[in-house]
């Protein structure tokens, strides 16, 4: 057995979301975190898209566990179908661990996985492996660092994390055993590199209290609040303000109602007897007495808030003199929806309030000064950049290098696939592999193949045209003529040339019939075929003659 440690990133690097890091000693190896995406073809009936697991099957006697480090779901999210390939156990944090249960009871997978709840400061051992849970701040309560040691050295994977010294929820980042590794020696940090662009410090969870309670107090209507239903930080927040405002809170979308109920049910919140009150409740009461928190911030058209924006959620509806809050940041690519909601907002006479207007929002990743005080607590031997697009990973790498003296050849950037072996004192890229991904469709259930995808596409630009033909069954001579049926087909309109093209279309088709043998046209699938080619091959031939046509 070589001494060397492998790392193995299937999703996160270069993109945002599908997080998932395979980790290697020997023949052991555990996955931190198991996450899902959301890929540019969701105009192609994908929801959301997972890592292609089909890279760990030479692996599959080896994975020992799933080790997440916090509930978010582009660290959890493609858990389920991990864990129907490879039934190994998961270890989280209590909170993680109740998101993880409501999950893989709808994938009916919780009574046949082996569930181990963990605290910060717990140390196992899992094969080769022995992993300690370190406490950190994020945007989501119960998060954790992972301290993996192995007999080649220590990774430090610091998961999702800010400093911050005031969280909402809970303790504060455990800097001392962090430090404490640092003075022990660790030979790689995988860092977040989400804020890498972003200088300073990011700002502590409570810093968007005071302009909270100033929306509150100027609101005179009903408030909709809009978050990411696992920010259980800002849910605390709104209660609490609400409470302070003499408002009641009503819950509305899945999401909220599940993630809510969860973790009041673990006591992450702190709700006073009373306080929730169900939308039949909330109908009861005056404007001023209610606020509602809702999913949707993102714009998605099946969330409460766009429902409420456009027509009505379960027959309520945003109306003049509302007050919405957006508050939560824009996730890259969900710019074009958030528009249009914003201004489906506006029409309905309501104000909106985001967070370029006033301070309701603050991130949940570390900035430069964040990165610098990780850097400095672990000092690490190598730095390895995670989380994040291309550009991301490379201003963690310039910031580090330019701003904290870490030596520029200890740095190591690496993408989706790379296998990177790490022998305690050098960091080597020794293989690349292709890192596809798996997409699933919009029950969340399904997983769709690429090729799938990829047709879905080509229909979308190309269009589709379908020939009906109609053949004896006993002779198989031509019983009608050819019915063609086009659709998103540029220029078949039915008229002028494209009448003329649809003719010729038709005519293609009878002389494919009537050239075919006996034999050919009694067997539908023979025939199809046939047809099929004739067609294909006169279709190309009349598009690159157009081509040519062309000035």
């Amino acid at each position: 057995m070589s001494n060397v440690i492998e790392l193995t990133p299937l999703g996160g690097l270069g993109e945002f979301g599908s997080n998932c890091l395979a980790v290697r000693f020997g023949e052991d190896m555990i996955l931190v975190d198991v996450g899902m995406g959301f890929p540019e073809e969701s105009a192609y009936g994908v929801d959301v898209c997972i890592p292609d697991f089909e890279f760990l099957e030479q692996y599959r006697d080896q994975i020992l566990a799933v080790v997440l480090t916090h509930g978010h779901e582009d660290h959890i999210g493609a858990l389920p179908y991990v864990l129907k390939k490879f039934n190994v156990p998961v270890y989280a944090s209590h909170f993680t661990m109740g998101l993880v249960e409501s999950k893989l009871e709808e994938h009916e997978l919780l009574g046949d996985t082996l569930l181990h709840r963990v605290e910060p400061r717990d140390v196992v051992e899992i094969g080769a492996f022995e992993v300690e849970f370190i406490r950190v701040s994020h945007s989501l309560v119960d998060c954790f660092a992972l301290a993996i040691k192995t007999p080649v050295g220590t990774i430090i994977h610091t998961g999702d994390y800010k400093v911050d010294e005031t969280p909402v929820i809970g303790e504060p980042i455990d800097l001392r055993t962090l430090r404490r590794y640092g003075q022990e020696g660790v030979l790689a940090l995988t860092s977040d590199s989400t804020n890498a662009t972003v200088p300073g410090r990011t700002p502590s969870e409570r810093a968007v209290i005071p302009d909270f309670e100033e929306i509150f107090s100027e609101a005179e209507g009903r408030i909709f609040v809009a978050a990411f239903a696992s920010s259980i930080h800002r849910l605390q927040i709104v209660i609490d303000v609400a409470q302070q405002f003499d408002r009641k809170v009503c819950v509305l979308g899945r999401s909220m109602v599940k993630n809510v109920e969860i973790a009041e049910r673990l006591g992450y919140l702190d709700l006073h007897e009373g306080m929730l009150v169900s939308l039949q409740e909330s109908r009861k009461l005056d404007d001023g007495e209610i606020v509602y928190l809702v999913t949707g911030s993102q714009g998605e058209a099946r969330a409460a808030l766009s429902q409420l924006s456009s027509q009505s959620y379960k027959g309520l509806s945003i109306q003049e003199g509302d007050t919405v809050i957006l508050s939560a940041r824009i996730i890259p690519g969900n710019e074009r929806a958030i528009s249009r909601l914003i201004g489906e907002i506006y029409k309905r006479g309501a104000a909106i309030i985001d967070e370029k207007r006033r301070l309701i929002h603050v991130s949940g990743h570390a900035s430069q000064e964040d990165i610098r005080i990780m850097t400095e607590a672990v000092r690490p031997k190598f730095v390895v950049p995670v989380h994040g697009e291309y550009r991301m990973l490379y201003r963690h790498k310039e910031f580090l290098k330019n701003h904290c003296d870490f030596p520029e050849e200890n740095i190591i950037l690496i993408e989706n696939g790379d296998v990177l072996e790490l022998d305690g004192e050098h960091a080597t890229i020794i293989r690349k592999n292709e890192m596809g991904r798996t997409f699933i469709g919009d029950s969340g259930f399904e997983e769709i193949d690429g090729e799938v995808v990829r047709e879905r596409r080509q229909l979308a630009y190309d269009g589709v045209i379908a020939p009906v033909v109609t053949v004896s069954e006993e002779t198989g001579e031509l019983e009608a003529t050819p019915e063609i049926v086009a659709r998103g087909v540029l220029g078949l309109d039915g008229n002028g040339d494209s009448a003329d093209f649809l003719r010729d279309i038709q005519r293609v088709v009878e002389d494919a019939v009537n050239a075919a043998s006996s034999d050919v046209r009694r067997d539908t699938s023979l025939l199809k075929e046939r047809v099929r080619v004739e067609l294909k091959r006169f279709i190309q031939k009349q598009t690159v003659d157009a081509a040519a046509r062309k000035p």
